[in-house]
This record gives C-alpha cells, structure tokens and sequence, in this order.
C-alpha cells in the first residue's frame, strides 16, 4: 500500500527513491503562487516505461500548475535531490485540477468534499480546510463549476483552477 504523498515548503529534499511495486515518487520543483514561495511537492506516479523514464501522475497536484491526475511525464534521477525529478510534460490527461480552501470556519470540509466526490470527482485533503479535487476528463465541468461558485458566492469557499483542461475551460 503506498502512503500518503508528501509535500514540501523548502529548499532541498533529502529522501531515498521510494517505490511501491508499480509506483515512484516524482519531486517538483516549482515557484507556487498559493504559497507565495519557491515549493517542492512528491506526487506517485506509475511506471510507464522506467528506462524512458516516462511516468503517469497518479497524485492530485496540491500546488503544481498545469497539471493534472493522469497526466504522462517523464523524469530523471537527480543526485542532489536523491530522487527521481520532474523534466517535462509528455502527453495530458485532459484531467483538470481545482484547488479549494474553506473560509467558512464551521463548514464541514469532509461534507464539502463529497459534494464533489458524489459529480464524480475525486478529491485530496491536504491541510485542515483545504483540498484539491481533480475532474476526470469525461465529466462535464459545468455542474462542478456551479457548485464551486455557489459555495464561493456564499463565502463558504475560495476556488483556483491551476490546471484547467481545453475539455473544460469553455464550461460556463
């Protein structure tokens, strides 16, 4: 069973390539707008062809822009990381990632979840009141949108949609 993926606020990682049968760990590296700050988040992904070094994001990006579950990227060793390290985007999944933090103290954040969950999403909790949720690209985005307006307008929730596919950017 793999655990949980680790994020991280920092400058340098010092961890053994981790494994769980058909899976890696993959860090990015990358300046994050939420956080304000330069970041470096792990995400699990499945070995696509390891000698290619191509793998599958199989992680809900917490921080990451422009990407999404699903998508195929591929990675490289890096000695001072002392693990596998993201390079470039080979192919995307036409997922989308929504980011979401409850402002709304005595929402239930579990309960805000599964209104997502019950579109179809999947969701991840990272930090008390906030989580992303990815769209799998056969969903239509216009209720899940809805709903996220809805809850924003009424102050329960602020949303940012970092990685937005062309499936769903043109929903209303």
């Amino acid at each position: 069973m793999r655990e949980k993926c680790y994020r991280y606020s920092g400058t340098k990682i010092n961890t053994t390539m981790e494994t769980d049968n058909n899976h890696v760990k993959i860090l990015f590296r990358f300046y994050s707008d939420v956080l304000e700050q330069d970041t470096v988040e792990t995400m699990w992904a499945e070995i696509m062809d390891e000698d290619a070094g191509i793998y599958q994001l199989d992680s809900i990006p917490f921080y990451a822009k422009n990407l999404a579950a699903g998508d195929v990227i591929s990675a490289v060793y890096n000695d001072d990381e002392g693990m596998l390290t993201y390079k470039e985007t080979v192919s995307y999944s036409g997922n989308s990632t929504v980011q979401v933090i409850i402002f709304d103290q005595t929402a239930d954040t579990a309960g805000i979840m599964k209104i997502f969950e019950e579109l179809g999403c999947s969701t991840e909790q990272f930090k008390g009141k906030y989580f992303v949720i990815d769209v799998p690209v056969e969903l239509s985005y216009t209720p899940i949108r809805a709903k996220l307006k809805e809850l924003s307008e009424a102050g329960i929730i602020d949303y940012a949609e970092p990685c937005l596919s062309a499936e769903h950017g043109n929903a209303k």
